[in-house]
């Protein structure tokens, strides 16, 4: 009695017809199956890159946004504050010296709260981070797409 005849309870798996590699329809794809494969997962992969680099553009442009139009409004309440004390500044300073003196040395002082608030605020705009998970992987993809996904851990 052959193993193709016998109660399949007793069989051994890779006895039975289709156990065996090679035996059933789905181990055997066809090359243009396989390039086909490779293709839709090279544009999902592609698609799915893009969607990151949209997710963390939007992220970061949100946090600028939302701090920029904070710093507007905290500039404009300051501005106000800032003007009368000044005013203040230049009455007060007058009394000893006279009020065109004042002016100028009000000035002055302006002045040099205006460099450095440029300095410091040049330098927290080059802080601005870009999109470092995107960069980080596509620069995977060329080897998982030539089948060498070790080179990238």
């Amino acid at each position: 009695m052959s193993s193709q005849y016998s109660d399949p309870a007793t069989q051994r798996p890779g006895d039975r017809p289709g156990d065996r590699p090679g035996d059933r329809a789905d181990d055997r794809q066809s090359v243009g199956d396989l390039i086909g494969n490779v293709s839709k997962d090279l544009t999902l992969l592609v698609r799915q890159e893009l969607e990151l680099a949209k997710a963390e553009a939007k992220q970061s442009a949100s946090r600028a946004g939302k701090g920029a139009g904070m710093l507007g409004g905290a500039g404009m309440a300051g501005y106000f504050v800032l003007l009368f004390l000044s005013v203040f500044a230049w009455w007060g300073i007058g009394n000893g010296t006279g009020r065109g003196w004042s002016a100028l040395i009000v000035a002055a002082i302006w002045a040099v709260i205006a460099a450095v608030l440029a300095l410091v605020g040049k330098k927290q705009l080059k802080s601005v981070q870009g999109l470092d998970r995107t960069q980080e992987t596509v620069k995977k993809i060329p080897a998982a797409a030539k089948g060498h996904e070790e080179e990238n851990r």
